[in-house]
């Protein structure tokens, strides 16, 4: 959902360390790297909500196809696995676990794709830039 002007925003506060408190609408959480990264394990890393949120949002949007269809999806699983190649992932993978039989399943899976935001983003890749803002007064 979209905050009326087509657009998202969430606000990253670094605490210290590897750690960040960050605020998204109406949540706020920390993000931190593992303690084996240096970090403190406070929360999860970055990565891990690119990974968390890939994964939801498919699942979100199978349900949706499959609620368009008159069919349900009691036991959806999406897992979401990314593979490093130096600082990005080079690969993502969508494993779906269900039991709806694979003949309906299957019929799910690209109209599930075309309205996942995330995976789009990714696969599509949106421009990112840096802007330098000055402090609040």
């Amino acid at each position: 959902m979209g905050d009326g002007d087509g657009t998202r925003t969430a606000v990253a506060r670094w605490v210290g360390g590897w750690r960040c408190d960050v605020r998204s609408g109406d949540f706020e959480m920390v993000v931190d790297e593992p303690v084996r990264e240096g970090g403190q394990g406070a929360g999860p890393a970055p990565t891990d909500l690119l990974l968390a949120a890939t994964a939801s949002c498919y699942a979100l949007a199978l349900a949706w196809a499959a609620r368009k269809r008159g069919l349900t999806l009691p036991d959806l699983s999406v897992e979401a696995t990314g593979t490093y190649d130096g600082p990005r992932f080079v690969e993502l993978v969508l494993s779906v676990t269900t039991s709806l039989p694979d003949d309906q399943l299957a019929p799910l899976i690209e109209p599930a794709k075309r309205v996942c935001y995330v995976s789009n983003t990714i696969a599509h890749g949106a421009a990112v830039s840096v802007r330098v803002a000055p402090p609040a007064a």
